[in-house]
């Protein structure tokens, strides 16, 4: 039997670290992994440089940037480059055993020994989707299974909760509501229900008649509730299995959400920080100390060379050409006190229903729009994080040399990326980002955005999802479970 840990990582899909509790949130959404978090790390300003989940995922699970992945795209066609190889199959080149729950036919889960996946979408006619249970109910006789090997095992899990819809069960649907969600007198939904591109989505999961935005909310809240009780179940396996304190386990969010922020309703584009800034924790007994609170930056891209590091995996181990390397850093050093932080300025992109691309530092947030986009946005923000976190008073005509001196920040990185890599900056290269035939070149104007983008209903998003799979050329041969 190897003396290297078991790794499980599970990637939970669209959480905003500002809506659980163990990063402050006043309402008790995550007591687990609350608990979870004081006997390890607590990473507070992680983020996901790159939105939405196809992307976010390619670095997370690469450990390179979105010029190392070629990857910025929602609907990105074709497999992921051979040279950013995946931490699949870098720990199965090491030994490992690997398998995949919820995240088969998307190019960055290539390389797993199998894929598993579980019902992760619902409809208000359906009634509560338990998606978290759903998942445990495939991954617990998976772990079994694996613990049973004579391998050391990699196990990666994709929780769908709190992604939308935001449908769960009770006791979590009114468990921080109280009130009523179709009184006539609340009009806070009115714009969220003419939002056309999205209304028909809406409508095919929120209740018939809701006016009250705050319902909405608390449903996602009861969401990260209820996925934070069933990943309890997963430690209670660990722990019965005897292994829990041997084994590396890791948190991360892919990517935030928007609520009822800046006008882009319950979904999970734009590069305001309520999308960017995503939850990490980190529990390895004996190697983490427990109780840790980090405030140093990191980015995604970090996240593998953290964890073959923590697993004491060394890159010359790797079947991987000595040209390449990570992208990103190891955060032991920050673990260990032997660094304060990893970059504090980076790019940040963005290509699900906007095409934008931008430079955050510590105090400033510049957002470029590549073409018109469908919110009718001007077509650069700024914003001074420090007196304005919440992203609501754009400077951009009254700071313009801040402007220009952030873009010619961004610009230079740029540069230096596409020399470093010999490739075209990505956010250049997405002609056909948002799936639409007959747009060439782009949106001319924000109209013809919003009169073309629409995501449609529960049933459109399944199909969507489904082509999506089967066009992926990426997915390694695995053993898929329905």
């Amino acid at each position: 039997m190897s003396d290297r840990p078991n790794i499980i990582l599970m990637g939970i899909d669209s959480i905003r670290a500002d809506h659980m509790s163990s990063y402050g949130y006043p309402k008790l959404t995550t007591p687990h992994l609350d608990r979870f978090a004081s006997q390890g790390a607590l990473f507070e300003r992680t983020y996901s440089a790159h939105i939405p989940t196809t992307s976010a995922y390619a670095s997370m699970l690469t450990g390179m940037d979105c010029f190392g992945t070629q990857v910025v795209a929602l609907r990105h066609k074709g497999p992921l480059r051979p040279e950013a190889k995946t931490i699949a199959e870098h720990l199965r080149d090491v030994g490992y055993t690997t398998t995949c729950v919820g995240f088969s036919g998307n190019p960055s889960g290539r390389g797993f020994d199998k894929y598993i996946d579980y019902k992760a979408w619902g409809t208000r006619e359906e009634g509560p989707c338990p998606k978290a249970q759903s998942l445990n109910e495939v991954a617990i006789p998976e772990l079994d299974r694996l613990v049973a090997g004579d391998q050391p095992f990699f196990l990666f899990l994709r929780h769908m909760d709190p992604h939308a819809p935001y449908l769960p069960p009770e006791p979590y649907q009114r468990m921080f509501y109280h009130g009523d969600e179709c009184d006539p007198d609340n009009r806070s939904m009115d714009p969220v229900l003419a939002f056309k591109p999205f209304a028909s989505f809406f409508k095919s999961w929120m209740p018939v008649g809701i006016s009250d935005k705050d319902y909405v909310i608390a449903q996602y809240d009861g969401a990260i509730a209820y996925m934070d009780a069933a990943i309890a179940t997963i430690f209670e396996a660990l722990e019965a299995h005897g292994i829990y304190d041997e084994t590396l386990v890791v948190i991360n969010g892919d990517h935030g959400e928007t609520l009822y922020d800046h006008e882009c309703w319950f979904d999970h584009h734009g590069i305001y920080d309520n999308v960017l800034h995503v939850p990490l924790l980190i529990r390895y007994p004996g190697r983490v100390p427990a109780g840790t609170r980090l405030s140093g930056f990191n980015q995604h891209k970090d996240l593998v060379p953290t964890i073959m590091d923590l697993a004491g995996i060394d890159c010359s181990e790797l079947n991987w050409p000595s040209a390449q390397h990570f992208d990103g850093e190891s955060l032991v050093p920050l673990i260990d006190c032997e660094q304060a932080s990893g970059d504090s300025e980076f790019f940040i992109s963005e290509c699900t229903w906007m095409r934008k691309q931008g430079w955050r530092t510590p105090g400033w947030k510049l957002m470029v729009a590549l073409e018109p986009d469908f919110h009718f946005k001007p077509p650069v923000e700024l914003y001074n994080l420090v007196e304005d976190p919440e992203e609501n008073n754009n400077l951009a005509e009254q700071e313009p040399e801040i402007v220009a001196d952030l873009r010619r920040r961004m610009d230079n990185w740029i540069a230096k990326r596409e020399a470093e890599t010999g490739l075209t900056n990505p956010m250049l290269t997405q002609g056909a980002w948002h799936g639409k035939e007959g747009v060439e070149g782009g949106f001319k104007t924000s109209q013809e955005a919003y009169d073309t983008l629409y995501i449609g209903d529960i049933n459109e998003g399944r199909r969507l999802q489904a082509e999506a799979r089967k066009a992926s050329e990426g997915k390694e041969e695995g053993e898929a479970d329905a």
